[in-house]
């Protein structure tokens, strides 16, 4: 029996996208309320009764977050032209070589729009 577990994280960036046309609202500096959602998938130990320790997945994240947290993303390598789809890959690629078991990533930039990253 596989379980999933999730752990939700949030934080605040600005960001611009320099590759959307002149005039459109997104290419002007702004910023969001990030929500990261991370899963790991596997089985659960029988003698521990857990498949993760939340603790070791907020370890792995946090450390990410506060790079990230309340400055521009478009600063940081790799995110130069920070779309929701591109953050979301950046995540993947921070994230699984840390967490075994990494099965899901989902960022959501406001309550109605989000990217979801799925292990293949």
């Amino acid at each position: 029996m596989q379980i999933t577990l999730r752990r939700k994280f949030d934080f605040e960036a600005a960001q611009h996208l320099p590759s959307f046309p002149e005039g459109h609202k997104c290419r002007r500096l702004h910023g969001h309320s990030f929500a990261l959602e991370v899963c790991v998938t596997g089985s659960v130990d029988p003698k521990s009764g857990l498949l993760y320790d939340h603790a070791k997945i907020a370890s792995v994240v946090r450390p990410i977050l506060e790079k990230l947290d309340h400055t521009s993303l478009n600063d940081t390598p790799g995110l130069e032209n920070p779309t929701l789809e591109i953050i979301c890959q950046w995540f993947w690629k921070q994230l699984s070589p840390k967490l075994p078991g990494l099965s899901e990533i989902t960022l959501h930039e406001t309550p109605r729009a989000s990217c979801t990253l799925r292990a293949d």
